[in-house]
This record gives C-alpha cells, structure tokens and sequence, in this order.
C-alpha cells in the first residue's frame, strides 16, 4: 500500500483512484461497506483520510476519542486491499478550503480521482458546508464519479463509531466486535513498566492507551498478536486495562499476561484484541489476595476464548 500525505505531489501511478472518504476510525462494518463499493476493476482502490482527525483538531483538550491510532487504521486497510491511502495532514490551511475548492484542489486536480464514495451524513470544507449531494455535482463538473452510500444498519442499530465507543465503554466487547467485523484492538509497542507482575508470577506487557477511547476498566480475555520481534505470532491471554487501583496509579494503561509464553517483549509491536470482560477493577487487601484472583482470572479467561 503506497501512503500519500502532499496532495500536491502525487506520482502518476497514485493518480486515478477509486476512492472512499472518512475518518474511518475503527474501520468498522460501515466503513468497509463504503470501502467495498469504491472497488472497480480498471482503477486503484484508494482511501482519503484525515490526520490528525478534524475533532482533536479542532478540540484538542476534548478527552481521547479515537478507536485506533494512524498507524493501526493503516494496518487495518491495507488487509482491506487498499493500494492508495492519502493520509492529508489536517491543519489551518486543510481547514480553511471550502467545499468547492476542497473538490477541485485536492480531488480533481491533486488526487486526480476518477470515483469517490461518502456516507450519506458525509459533510466537508470549512464549516462542513458541503453535503454528499453537492459532492455528486461537482464531481460531475469536474470529471468524477460520486456514490453515495447509505448507512448501514446491523443488528445492534446504526454502525457508527460512537455505537461502538459505547459499547467498550459498558464493558461490551463482543457487541463493539459485531458492529466492527473484527475485535477491538489496541496496538503499540510494550513498555517498560515496574516489573511487578514478574514479582507474582505473572509478567505483563505494558501497553499505553496515550490518545485512544479507554473502554471500561477491568479485567478481560484477550487474543494477543507479536506483530514484531523473535516472538511474532498470535496468543491467548488476560489483561487490566485501567490504573490498578491497588498501586495507586493515574494514567489509565493496558497490561496484558500471554499464556504458555516465556521471553522477552519489550520494545515489541503488539496488537491486542478485547474478547469478554470478565470483572471491574478491584483493591485486594493482598498480594496474596491479588494473586489468588489472578488465578481465577485466568481460569475464566481461557473458557471465554474457547468461545472467541
């Protein structure tokens, strides 16, 4: 997959793509829908995409949001087959274009795309002045084609990245899954930490969540995927996700223990996926206590994912 970030500064071959436009935050089933119909046989499939996201742009305090990092998303798109992601640096001056000029400057004459498919809510240019109706007719006065694709509805209701920050955020991780087509992943690389799950019998890898929505605190079963390293595979587990309140800490982080495992995966690239929540955070009276509930976590963990 060939990465853009300048378009104006694309090479032949990039050029001519069929496209799909959106955040694509989580790259859920609606997302794939759009993603499915931009697929045409004589062009390249092609994603245009925002990054930073337009809503920390423009509210940067605002608590983390985002299902996925930038690099995640790119993982994700281009299992979808995606050969062209244009990831437009969203600033002042991105920001500032109007509906039309967005059309033609960054569409018509940078991308050079020949189709372009949007949600049905799609807006754009400054002030989210711009509907998907008046993307279809410029597109036709400047030389593209326009789909409009309508929202998708599952079983749960619409699909949207907010239906499924919420479902994380219940602690309903299958749910969130169902409207995703794929487990809830957080990836990055494992951290050194204080080393105290080594001390219990129970080494972790220490995950932040810097930047994403922080599903429910808890306990959950896990699929774990070494996306790097000697270790590089794919693994059973449990994880914490929260501050364990039992040392005090503050900042929320994702600690996550690999069955049958024994090495080193610090600096390593993981990418973990949340299957069942099994419990909410608890202060034990213990180490004893904390360790006695480790074994049960375990225990549960490994029978929800005989179901996973």
């Amino acid at each position: 997959m060939r990465i853009v970030r300048d378009y104006q500064f694309v090479r032949p071959e990039e050029r001519g793509a069929s496209v799909a436009i959106g955040n694509f935050d989580g790259v859920h089933l609606g997302h794939q829908h759009v993603i499915d119909l931009a697929r045409r046989d004589a062009a390249p499939l092609g994603i245009v995409t925002f990054e930073p996201h337009p809503r920390a742009f423009f509210a940067p305090d605002a608590p983390p949001f985002r299902l996925m990092n930038a690099e995640a998303r790119s993982h994700r798109l281009a299992k979808l087959g995606v050969e062209v992601l244009a990831e437009l640096p969203f600033d002042r001056n991105l920001s500032s274009l109007t509906a039309e000029a967005f059309a033609r400057e960054v569409l018509a004459e940078g991308l050079g795309v020949s189709h372009v498919v949007v949600g049905a809510d799609f807006c754009f240019g400054k002030g989210r002045a711009g509907t998907a109706e008046m993307l279809r007719d410029m597109g036709r006065e400047m030389g593209f084609e326009t789909t409009i694709a309508p929202l998708l509805q599952g079983d749960l209701g619409a699909v949207s990245s907010t239906a499924i920050r919420n479902a994380l955020s219940e602690g309903r991780p299958r749910d969130a899954a169902a409207m995703l087509g794929h487990w809830h992943r957080i990836e990055g690389p494992v951290l050194h930490g204080e080393k105290r799950g080594r001390q219990l019998g129970y080494p972790t890898a220490n995950m932040e969540l810097d930047g994403l929505h922080v599903p429910k605190a808890g306990v959950y079963a896990v699929l774990v995927d070494v996306l790097s390293g000697p270790h590089a595979g794919s693994y059973r587990g449990v994880a914490n996700l929260g501050i364990r309140p039992m040392f005090e800490r503050t900042v929320p982080n994702l600690e996550s223990f690999l069955f049958d495992f024994a090495g080193d995966l610090y600096e390593q690239h993981l990418s973990v996926g949340l299957v069942d929540y099994l419990r909410g955070e608890e202060k034990f009276d213990s180490l004893d206590a904390l360790i006695v509930q480790m074994d049960r976590d375990s225990e549960q963990a490994r029978a929800a994912l005989e179901r996973a």
